[in-house]
């Protein structure tokens, strides 16, 4: 139980990574702010951690909407009383095209979750961590970082390129007020967010090469889990990486390696 008396915020907690990491942050003893755009996935959530005997806050919101993050976090604060850990995970693959045949709408839509939605998100919430420090996780990709070869998607990758400069960009200017981020770099992971990608015309943009398809060396090809993330989102939320900051971690199995 190495989170009793803290309180974290997890946004995109209705699924996935945010939903086995709310669990986590949970079963180790923070009551938890579950933030997303589905009410009744949060509700299922908080329900699940209920049974499990922990605490659980849903906080309906748009991660790229600055008044719903606003009321979200400080109803969440009002109800808790304070804030100690930020998970911003939210994020959306959005369309994967040629740059030449991805609109600007299509374009706009990425930049607003993806990386307005994580400016929000610590906008909203560092003067609470202010108040006594904390930890802030944030959800970026092998895709920019270290991956570029998937076709298409240059929106994406350019929101999870600018998510691990604002980690390290952040953690210097919120060191003095004890504030730790830190990125993570997941590969392929079993989640549903590979089924909310448009995709289209990626030949036109793919360059021939010998792409090892699902290929991940530690795992012989399998994905990773959403709680194998989790853990690394505890750890980096605990006392025990209070050394740690500004720094991107990558969680792939080996997967960024070899493309």
């Amino acid at each position: 139980m190495e989170l009793i008396g803290k309180v974290a915020l997890v946004t995109g907690a209705g699924s996935g990574i945010g939903r086995a990491s709310a669990e986590k942050l949970a079963a180790e003893g923070a009551v938890v702010g579950l933030l997303g755009r589905t009410e009744s996935e949060l509700q299922d959530v908080a329900e699940a951690i209920a049974e499990a005997g922990g605490t659980a806050h849903v906080l309906v919101a748009d991660v790229s909407d600055e008044g719903a993050m606003r009321t979200a976090v400080d109803r969440l604060v009002d109800a808790a009383g304070r804030l100690d850990v930020v998970f911003a995970n939210a994020g959306v693959n959005g369309t994967w095209a040629p740059i030449d045949d991805l609109t600007p709408e299509e374009w706009d839509k990425t930049i607003a979750v993806n990386l307005r939605g994580t400016y929000l998100t610590l906008h909203t919430t560092v003067p609470h961590l202010k108040k006594g420090g904390g930890s802030i996780v944030i959800t970026a990709s092998i895709n920019g970082t270290r991956t570029f070869s998937n076709p298409g998607t240059v929106a994406y990758a350019a929101t999870k390129a600018a998510q691990v400069a604002m980690t390290k960009v952040l953690a210097l200017e919120l060191a003095k007020h004890r504030i730790r981020v830190n990125v993570i770099c997941p590969g392929a992971i079993g989640t549903a967010i590979s089924d909310n990608t448009a995709k289209r015309n990626l030949e036109e943009a793919a360059v021939r090469v010998e792409y090892p398809d699902g290929e991940i060396p530690l795992t012989g090809g399998e994905k990773g889990k959403a709680e194998d993330v989790a853990d690394l989102v505890l750890f980096l939320a605990s006392d025990r990486a209070r050394h740690v900051t500004g720094t991107p971690i990558w969680i792939d199995g080996g997967e960024s390696l070899i493309v």
